[in-house]
């Protein structure tokens, strides 16, 4: 194969760069616990306990049940090959061969030492209530591949949805109390989707020229805001018909300074409603408050909110009971819903201008039939099975009396230090790392570029299929990474602000906390 030295120089020196940073992040190999070892129900020939009847497709079953399941702990267990155990441990990069195959063994000694693994209790992934293994989502998508295969494999305005694509989108616009909803290949899409289509409203109705001040639109975003949407306002911004103004997070006071000094009479407020790297829920009630005030357009992304929050699942506008006053909400399939996909739920209206306008689900090959049957399947079970939302929030208050942290959600985000080097960070962050893998807990640092440079942290995820016990196992190893982290930076936060200084006392004193409980 022909080289471009030029180029391979270019990119050996890049992440040569990388690599001095800590900032190279590789893709580990894992391995999910087999359902089917867990005295699941067959796929086939079951009898249900409950069902749901689907207009358009006549009588469908939906087995539901009353608590957790042995086949849920497969949602929070892993396993991985021992070889690949050691080099994460030690923070050695992934080669992506190191796996666990039993079919893959050879006879030597290199065959046999793959076959040690350990097993890790899954402590960041994204599946909150427990549905990636549930056998009822499991054969809806089994039925529709069965009867479809993948199904047609080209873009939604070429080739259309079928009936599974519109019974998802019903589901979603009505768990969402809203017209109409668009789905979407992945959140990243429908964020960026949304985001284009606004910014493409000024230009075209400018007709060839360039647009006044008067038609321009003014979008107002929280600085922790999720990358696609930071992506789509780039993106947005670049067809020179929009203001972008960033807002201080969740500051209400500097968010309505802004909207008051802003002359441009079209405004946009964007949030995401739980952020994804503190854990820490938008101010709904004062934005709503505000958009009575600024009559602008109130846009959220409830990826980590829908059916996790809300006494139907329907995210966080239903929990802080402002639903009405959300225009556009932006969903994820790939969280709760225990799936992979994005969806936008607003007016016909806006799917139509979206449908017209919005890059990223217009060149996007649609949803494939087996995962929008499996995502009908997960939103019908959540609204049987609310126990599952009981389980995710009964960890949330499990979690904060045994470690005496005051979380908020099930987004657990330890900051483990402010140091001035991305150096001092990693390394920091490898000793955390070591003392929860070494105990059986799979979480992994979050580093930039997912977070801003010196504010490297251990992000925690919980789950309705954990345990209290699980959760009492982690105290003693999370007391250890965090007692160490401590002592590392004492000595820097003497250089930093008063702020910084009381933010490690106040470490000091969670740590006090949990050796106690431990």
């Amino acid at each position: 194969m022909e080289t471009n030295e030029p180029w391979n120089n270019l990119v050996e020196e890049a992440l040569a760069k990388l690599e001095s940073l800590k900032h190279l992040l590789p893709i580990r190999t894992i391995h999910l616990s087999n359902p089917n070892d867990q005295q699941q129900i067959p796929i086939e020939n079951h009898e249900t306990t409950q069902s749901s009847s689907l207009s358009q497709q006549g009588k469908a079953s939906f087995q539901v049940f009353n608590e957790i399941q042995p086949w849920d702990r497969c949602a929070v267990e892993v396993q991985v090959a021992e070889v690949a155990f050691q080099r994460l441990i030690h923070f050695l990069p992934s080669t992506g061969e190191e796996t666990f195959s039993s079919d893959k063994v050879n006879d030597n000694e290199e065959g046999a030492h793959l076959q040690q693994f350990k097993k890790l209790l899954l402590l960041c992934g994204n599946d909150y209530l427990g549905l990636t293994s549930h056998p009822t989502i499991k054969r809806a998508a089994v039925k529709a591949a069965q009867e479809h295969g993948m199904g047609p494999r080209g873009f939604a305005l070429i080739c259309g949805y079928i009936n599974y694509h519109r019974q998802l989108e019903s589901s979603l616009a009505d768990l969402q109390k809203k017209e109409d909803c668009l789905l979407c290949p992945t959140g990243f899409a429908a964020n960026m989707a949304l985001m284009v289509t606004i910014g493409s409203i000024a230009s075209l109705l400018a007709v060839g020229r360039k647009p006044s001040e008067e038609e321009r639109i003014a979008i107002f975003s929280d600085a922790q805001n999720h990358a696609s949407i930071i992506d789509g306002i780039y993106l947005a911004e670049r067809q020179q018909s929009v203001e972008v103004f960033v807002y201080r997070h969740c500051d209400m006071s500097h968010l309505n300074a802004l909207l008051l000094k802003c002359k441009l009479k079209r405004k946009v407020v964007v949030t995401d409603s739980l952020f994804s790297m503190d854990g820490d829920f938008a101010p709904m009630v004062e934005i709503a408050k505000l958009c009575k005030k600024h009559q602008f357009l109130f846009v959220v992304d409830d990826a980590h909110g829908t059916l996790v929050c809300g006494k139907n699942g329907g995210g966080i506008a239903e929990e802080f009971n402002c639903e009405g006053d959300v225009n556009i909400c932006i969903g994820s399939l790939s969280k709760a819903t225990g799936c992979i996909g994005g969806f936008i739920a607003f007016s016909k209206s806006w799917k139509q201008l979206i449908q017209a306008r919005g890059r990223s689900f217009i060149f996007s090959t649609t949803m494939p039939i087996p995962i929008a049957a499996a995502a009908y399947a997960s939103v019908i079970v959540v609204k049987k099975e609310t126990w599952r939302r009981r389980e995710i929030w009964k960890r949330v208050q499990d979690f904060r009396a045994l470690t005496g942290i005051p979380i908020k959600s099930p987004i657990i985000s330890l900051n483990v230090g402010s140091e001035e080097k991305a150096l001092q960070a990693s390394w920091s962050l490898f000793i955390s790392k070591q003392a929860l893998l070494t105990s059986g807990f799979y979480v992994t640092p979050v580093r930039s570029p997912a977070v801003p440079p010196n504010s490297c942290r251990l992000r925690v995820t919980l789950s309705g299929a954990h345990t209290t016990d699980d959760l009492k196992k982690l105290t003693a190893p999370l007391s250890q990474c965090i007692a160490s982290e401590v002592e590392k930076t004492m000595r820097l936060a003497l250089e930093t602000s008063t702020t910084t200084k009381k933010t490690h006392r106040d470490v000091a004193d969670i740590v006090k906390h949990l050796a106690s409980q431990s």
